[in-house]
């Protein structure tokens, strides 16, 4: 870089973060010239300046506002299918209203698994792969049940082209199943097991009990992960799945960690901490509110998210979440069930200071916003 470059830089140092100066030093041309320079740095200054908020803004009611008006355009239709590749996947109004209530149980939870280099290009691997994902229970490869009461058999016929399918054995699945059937004697061939009840013959019962226990036992893939879909991505193989489990997945070595997304935010929370529960947030809304084709800045939505998640952990915006934790009691009641923050109020001897704006609108009083935010102090002769 040039020596008067460096100084013109060095005088917007103090008037940019950082990131900012560093994008402007990445995007311009290293030939420029010196007025150049100075015309670019002086027209992002402007741009920069004028992007701020000024003191006093009430920053939250724009944000709502922003976002609520284009949410009564959103279609309210829950489920596309977008050609063949995409996945029945919750969206619009109801997706929005399911990150905004930090809700636990989503509709449709889902991941996209990224890999790494060379595996994201070879076809039969992802395939592979994605077959060894997917949760496989012991009723899932199952043709049928006998059950002999005369001998005190319980026997299980499998299906043999789905055990080659998922690329099992009768042997492997003895081992899963050992634990789970204690008290029986088991033996196998290729294609089936067999149960002999030990105990007494009127005991009959724990046969029942044993094929209904054996049903649910998993057998192989990761837990939580119903469907798998493999499908292509620019020059990429992706595998799209109906249900999460990012803890898992992170773990396997060729799957590429920092790009593979889930959709719970809830389980992001947990795996990878606050912060990347808040970027999900933030993903999320803008990868709907783009799906609806509207615009919203994404400073509201950063906004939100920030106070969703400045606790230390995600709460809703809800009477049980963001609202619960809000010190006036006034602001309490007016969202939701006032009598009952009333009557808990009175009961603890709270103190309403009125620092905020909607206490103020009650009780009709200046809000402390723009104007109403300095106080005047005259000087009397």
């Amino acid at each position: 870089m040039k020596k008067d470059h460096e100084e013109l830089y060095a005088q917007y140092e103090q008037e940019f973060p950082l990131a900012l100066l560093q994008e402007i030093q990445s995007k311009v041309p290293a030939d420029i010239s010196q007025e150049k320079l100075q015309r670019v740095l002086a027209g992002v200054h402007d741009v920069y300046v004028k992007s701020k908020v000024s003191p006093g803004e009430c920053v939250g009611l724009v944000s709502a506002e922003s976002i609520g008006e284009p949410g009564t355009q959103m279609t309210l239709n829950t489920f596309h299918f977008a050609g063949v590749s995409e996945m029945n996947v919750t969206t619009g109004l109801p997706r929005i209203i399911e990150i905004f209530d930090a809700r636990k149980d989503i509709k449709t939870p889902m991941m996209e698994i990224y890999f790494k280099e060379p595996h994201n290009k070879k076809v039969e691997f992802v395939r592979s792969f994605a077959a060894g994902l997917k949760e496989t229970v012991f009723s899932d490869i199952v043709e049928e049940y006998t059950l002999n009461i005369f001998d005190q058999v319980l026997r299980v016929s499998f299906n043999a082209s789905l055990l080659e399918d998922f690329d099992l054995e009768v042997k492997e699945i003895v081992k899963q199943i050992k634990l789970k059937s204690k008290g029986f004697e088991l033996s196998h061939t290729d294609k089936d097991i067999s149960f002999l009840h030990k105990g007494k013959p009127e005991e009959l019962k724990s046969l029942y009990l044993l094929k209904e226990k054996l049903r649910n036992v998993m057998i192989k893939g990761l837990k939580g992960i119903r469907q798998v879909l493999p499908v292509k991505r620019g020059d990429e193989f992706v595998v799209l799945t109906s249900g999460t489990n990012l803890k898992d997945v992170l773990q396997m070595k060729e799957v590429d960690g920092a790009r593979t997304l889930s959709n719970d935010i809830h389980e992001i929370h947990a795996v990878l901490g606050i912060e990347g529960a808040r970027q999900a947030i933030i993903n999320e809304v803008y990868k709907v509110v783009e799906a609806q084709g509207l615009n919203i800045d994404i400073r509201h939505i950063m906004l939100v998210a920030d106070i969703m998640c400045a606790s230390g952990n995600v709460k809703g915006i809800t009477r049980y979440g963001v609202v619960s934790e809000k010190a006036s009691v006034l602001a309490r009641a007016s969202f939701e069930t006032p009598i009952k923050h009333i009557i808990n109020a009175a009961l603890e001897g709270e103190v309403d200071y009125l620092t905020s704006v909607v206490e103020n609108v009650m009780i009709n009083q200046p809000v402390p916003l723009g104007t109403g935010l300095p106080g005047l102090v005259t000087k009397m002769k």
